[in-house]
């Protein structure tokens, strides 16, 4: 099986003007997706819902991803959902059911930072879950978002990847932080000791739930300029082409070019 990792080019990278140019470029053009979807430029139906999930390593940047991601947004307009732990109450029902309540409806839009991939990914690392489980979470997962799209939802999934290298530079950098000292904790020095073991799920991961209806997009965020531009254009391709898909015909934002 192959790894999709090794096709992965971390050296990528932006000038802080050339990012600043695209992030900013990129936040106009998805304010406009955002408002269209929503049925606010015009007597337009509501689009198909828009859930966005990320994940990644540890300080892979995932939140600063998501805050250019939602930054230009009306805060009306988007909801960001952090998911931790499962709860014992959530414990006692199907491992999907607690993501039920936050899914976006139509014309809305919802961010996860984590989601039900952690099943696949923490789960299995930790032995919390035997093998068996894990394949047949996997097909339900994939399952689960065919159900999800063909309803009417767009997905976008988004790994953040960093090397082990890059990792613990973050990581002692926000050590030495006092302002930054709260992002790191025992459970990410943790996950760092099980590297192997978690490259080792990502790869299945990849493989099994990267399926027509929900791609998986790999970000290399070894820069982080790079990535948070990489991150919000590939948004927009992936939205634009599903709204076309379905029929809708979004006009395009005066005076932007976000790919410019």
């Amino acid at each position: 099986m192959s790894n999709p990792l090794d096709e992965l080019d971390l050296t990528q990278t932006l000038s802080a003007l050339e990012s600043e140019k695209r992030v900013a470029a990129a936040q106009k053009r998805l304010l406009h997706l955002r408002l269209f979807s929503a049925g606010l430029l015009g007597p337009a139906p509501h689009a198909p819902g828009l859930l966005v999930l990320f994940e990644g390593f540890d300080a892979a940047g995932k939140g600063g991803a998501i805050r250019r991601l939602t930054s230009g947004l009306d805060p009306r307009h988007v909801r960001v959902v952090p998911i931790s732990t499962p709860s014992p109450e959530e414990l006692r029902h199907h491992f999907l059911w607690r993501f039920s309540p936050s899914l976006p409806g139509q014309g809305a839009m919802t961010v996860y930072d984590r989601s039900w991939y952690g099943r696949l990914l923490v789960e299995r690392v930790d032995q919390l879950i035997g093998e068996d489980d894990v394949r047949r979470s996997a097909q339900e997962i994939v399952q689960w978002e065919e159900a999800l799209v063909n309803d009417g939802l767009t997905i976008v999934k988004f790994w953040m990847h960093i090397s082990e290298e890059e990792q613990l530079r973050r990581f002692n950098d926000r050590a030495s932080t006092p302002s930054k000292q709260w992002k790191l904790t025992e459970e990410d020095w943790h996950n760092r000791s099980l590297r192997p073991q978690y490259l080792r799920a990502l790869k299945d991961m990849i493989n099994w739930t990267d399926h027509s209806h929900a791609h998986w997009d790999l970000v290399a965020g070894e820069d982080k300029r790079f990535a948070r531009a990489y991150v919000l254009e590939t948004l927009i391709q992936r939205w634009e082409h599903d709204l076309e898909r379905r029929g809708f015909k979004v006009p395009p934002s005066h005076g932007t070019n976000y790919l410019a």
